[in-house]
């Protein structure tokens, strides 16, 4: 994991591809798209299931890790209409009732509002403000002076390139002054390259680290 400073908040970039930020005891994931492998099973592609196990399991871990008063979802929570993965995480849920489940809405969450309320999420419907954060499921074009903007959507890519003309994709955290745009946290949901511009930085997840790349 490593350390950085979202204006006055400490946050902990996660190689599992998620932030911990300790003075609010909040854990932050962000497109998890859960429902979106059965969504193309059910479509005649052949995509192995286990995908959905490891998204579950890695979020159980992470819970049980920080012990989080807040899980806060950037959005895309639930690929697709219903389907049974849905009440796979209703399980997860439940499991962890000490801790506040809270959806920003993304444009992929379509279930209806009794599916919300029946797993006891929090919805917010377009930004949930912490102090001087701002979490939203699409990154904010305009910030305000002050405020600090963790987002998802985007679903961030690195393009590296080896000493031998090596090149691969690599998922990655895009810091820039007053926002951050968080990797996709589910298996299976594709990657965009960025291209930081002065003054970002890229934080790539790889062999289950968290690596700045920004001097190299």
């Amino acid at each position: 994991m490593i350390p950085i400073e979202l204006l006055n908040a400490n946050a902990l970039l996660l190689p599992e591809k998620a932030i911990w930020l300790p003075a609010q005891r909040s854990l932050v994931v962000a497109d998890i798209h859960w429902g979106k492998i059965d969504h193309f099973r059910k479509a005649g592609i052949p995509i192995p299931t286990k995908g959905n196990y490891k998204n579950m399991e890695t979020l159980v871990m992470l819970i049980n890790t920080h012990q989080p008063e807040r899980l806060i979802l950037l959005g895309d929570l639930f690929h697709s209409d219903y389907n049974q993965e849905w009440e796979t995480f209703g399980q997860v849920r439940k499991a962890f009732m000490q801790c506040s489940f809270e959806l920003v809405m993304g444009n992929h969450d379509i279930l209806g509002n009794h599916q919300y309320q029946r797993h006891l999420l929090k919805v917010h419907q377009e930004c949930l403000r912490l102090g001087n954060l701002l979490f939203t499921h699409e990154p904010i074009d305009v910030i305000p002076e002050g405020q600090f903007n963790l987002a998802g959507h985007i679903h961030p890519g690195a393009h590296l390139v080896g000493k031998g003309r090596q090149s691969l994709m690599l998922p990655c955290f895009h810091v820039k002054k007053n926002q951050c745009v968080l990797p996709a946290f589910g298996t299976f949901t594709g990657l965009a390259k960025v291209k930081p511009k002065p003054g970002e930085k890229i934080f790539v997840i790889a062999e289950g680290k968290v690596l700045d790349v920004n001097n190299h």
